[in-house]
């Protein structure tokens, strides 16, 4: 008679295989990770100086620098936040907070919203195209440029923020209630800043996704180099200056790896200084 295996023992062998399998693929997602870095840093640092990130681009960007690219993708990145995160948060706090789960304007925004994450982006850039250059008059600048990105970073910065304000327990509320607190004070105080983790990371989703667009801002914040004067004026993003030197200009790969490695290290920067504040808030929440 064969032995049977115990099922603690089998319960074991299953935990210890899962746990297997997802280091497994942490392993992997950090390999492709180095391998991407350790490819930008072999085939841009040798073209990447201080010259390169205060010098605007010269000769189709073969030499010269990056500044007025990252002047302008910063502009671009900043009315993109300005006017998506009050939207954005200002929804999700709805729709967590105010609107029933099951109501059917819950339901309806919510799909909504699905559709809108699932657009690609050269649809956005038409559309932006059309409305803000054209139908508004703000030619190819980068006010339009950020504000189509603002209309794509809306479905992914609310659905995460809506997600995050839902997560936090219920007691949160109930508590502030039989304290007397107010429902906004309750709100500012105590549910967002435990909502941080998933406010950051929708923030940093929809930043990754800002500065890696190329197609959308091709059709409204233009293809310029130059330092751009005002948000009025066209402004090249960075994604779109790799874009050009590793297709369109000869003998720009070097100009574009130092490029491609800037924007890596932009959004490295970026990640930890939200994780930071993510931390800092709910360090304040747990000592109030």
């Amino acid at each position: 008679m064969p032995e049977t295996i115990p099922l603690q023992t089998k319960q074991k062998i299953r935990d210890c295989t899962a746990q297997g399998l997802i280091y497994l693929a942490v392993l992997l997602v950090s390999a492709v990770f180095v391998w991407l870095l350790t490819d930008l840093v072999r085939g841009g640092i040798a073209h990447l100086s201080w010259a390169f990130l205060t010098e605007s681009p010269h000769d189709a960007g073969r030499t010269g620098g990056i500044a007025s690219i990252l002047v302008s993708t910063l502009l671009i990145l900043l009315v993109a936040l300005i006017t998506a995160i009050p939207l954005a948060w200002s929804t999700a706090i709805l729709m967590a907070e105010f609107v029933p789960v099951e109501s059917n304007f819950g339901k309806t925004v919510r799909f909504s919203l699905y559709v809108l994450a699932g657009v690609p982006s050269i649809v956005f850039g038409l559309f932006g195209n059309a409305f803000f250059s054209i139908y508004l008059g703000l030619g190819f600048s980068i006010l339009s440029g950020g504000l189509t990105l603002a209309c794509m970073l809306l479905p992914i910065l609310t659905s995460t923020a809506e997600a995050g304000l839902r997560a936090v327990p219920d007691t949160y509320r109930l508590s502030a209630a039989a304290l007397g607190i107010s429902r906004t004070a309750a709100l500012i105080h105590l549910i967002m800043p435990a909502a941080a983790p998933a406010l950051t990371a929708g923030l940093l989703i929809g930043v990754g996704r800002a500065l890696a667009e190329t197609a959308a801002l091709l059709f409204t914040s233009g293809y310029v180099d130059r330092m751009p004067g005002s948000l009025l004026d066209s402004g090249r993003a960075l994604a779109l200056h790799i874009f050009d030197l590793s297709m369109n200009v000869p003998g720009g790969d070097n100009a574009a790896y130092a490029s491609a490695l800037v924007l890596v290290c932009l959004l490295l920067s970026i990640n930890i200084l939200a994780m930071k504040l993510a931390y800092g808030l709910q360090r304040r929440k747990i000592m109030t």
